[in-house]
């Protein structure tokens, strides 16, 4: 049968190509559309919800009502292309109309929350172990100490005899490598990379098992600390889905994510490909930092992320004989965590030790074990592991079960 095609003026004009046959119904016309994707959201257009109406003639006519995001969107064509295609391969189509319409503001928020859940649905497979616990320490703005934050944390819980990851995905402001104290590039085998390691010694038991804090970051590929990395959020993204993917992390009882300030790419990012990571933010008393993290747990929260508490760093000085001072005001941390209904987890005191371990390379928790920032550390550690994120007990589970029972029965 010949083809007629449309007039490129006329974005609508319908295409007359077909299977001789009778019409479709309108429902085998929504089905083939479901293998229409939208290019950028990565999700069929039915499913988002971007198919308004679908209309089949008596003389096999198909017009096909498409609701974009705005009237100028650049894809159309591409989507009108795709939905002509399609729908031509059904049986007794004469002709496809594809008719278009622009989403209202609550239409559009509702296909970003829709494209948000199917993009944490088909999340790639990553190297970190099904029973890791994943958080990521973020912040609304830079100078809160959130990698303070992270790299003291990390040590609390290696201090308790667990294996921990750490995450530098703040790309281009690493500096978890020199609050580490860890060194050296990071090497690999089979494709695989290699996370630097460094063992803590157990203090809440000791002489019981040392910890282990795994250590991925940016720094660790580069000649200079001072290097300035000048990309884009693509390669930002693919940069923090490669140290997930292509690291050979093994097992962790945690990986804690030391995430750049904001809601931009790599945030978005991690949501997609660990969906099952939840959220610390961490603010600062001050009112202004309170009410930019607010954004922080907003966007948690429409990417499917679960914000389980709040740490305020820079609470207070606490003087030689106990008092407290607060330098930056009080009730920041209060604050936020009523307003995004999370609990505030800990209060961290400023305290010159903080910063001065971090510049050596030797946290708080570690150098100045019993200074009140690194008791504060500790505790929220402890709550960590008994309130907010237990770690994963194996022992019970079907898999667990069927490899103990296998093990045993070949050793009978």
């Amino acid at each position: 049968m010949p083809s007629t095609r449309p007039d490129s003026n006329d974005p609508g004009a319908p295409v007359h190509e077909g299977v001789p046959g009778p019409p479709p119904a309108e429902s085998d016309v929504l089905r083939m559309l479901e293998g229409v994707m939208d290019p950028e959201l990565q999700a069929n257009i039915v499913e988002l919800g971007m198919v308004r109406d679908v209309m089949v003639g008596l003389d096999g006519d198909v017009t096909v009502k498409v609701a974009l995001t705005t009237a100028g969107c650049p894809l159309r064509g591409q989507i009108k292309a795709d939905v002509q295609s399609k729908v031509r391969g059904l049986t007794g189509v004469t002709s496809v109309r594809v008719e278009y319409g622009e989403m209202t503001p609550a239409e559009k928020s509702s296909l970003m929350q829709k494209a948000r859940w199917l993009a944490r649905e088909s999340a790639p497979d990553t190297e970190v172990p099904a029973t890791t616990r994943v958080l990521a320490i973020a912040s609304g703005k830079g100078g809160v100490g959130k990698s303070s934050v992270t790299v003291n944390l990390a040590m609390a819980l290696a201090a308790q005899g667990r294996t921990v990851g750490v995450l530098d995905a703040d790309i281009w402001g690493f500096s978890v490598p020199r609050m580490l104290g860890a060194e050296g590039r990071l090497t690999g085998e089979d494709r695989k990379i290699t996370p630097n390691a460094i063992t803590v010694p157990n203090r809440d038991e000791p002489g019981g098992p040392s910890g282990t804090v795994k250590v991925v970051s940016m720094g660790f590929l580069v000649d200079d600390e001072g290097t300035a990395l000048m990309w884009r959020g693509l390669i930002l993204a693919k940069a923090v889905e490669q140290f997930l993917t292509d690291v050979r992390w093994g097992p962790m009882d945690y990986l804690l994510i030391d995430m750049p300030p904001g809601t931009g790419d790599i945030q978005m990012a991690l949501s997609r490909l660990i969906p099952r990571a939840e959220m610390l933010v961490v603010t600062t008393p001050a009112l202004a930092a309170q009410k930019v993290a607010v954004r922080v747990a907003d966007m948690a929260r429409r990417s499917y992320m679960k914000v389980v508490g709040v740490v305020e760093n820079m609470s207070a000085f606490v003087a030689p004989d106990g008092s407290r001072h607060p330098i930056f005001g009080s009730g920041g941390g209060a604050a936020l965590a009523a307003s995004i209904g999370a609990p505030l987890v800990g209060a961290i005191p400023i305290e010159t030790a903080v910063s001065a371990g971090g510049d050596a390379g030797n946290p708080v928790v570690l150098g100045a074990p019993d200074s009140p920032a690194a008791l504060e550390f500790r505790a929220i550690a402890r709550r960590i592991v008994d309130e907010l994120l237990p770690p994963v007990e194996m022992a019970g589970c079907t898999a667990r079960m069927f490899e103990l029972i296998t093990k045993a029965a070949t050793t009978e």
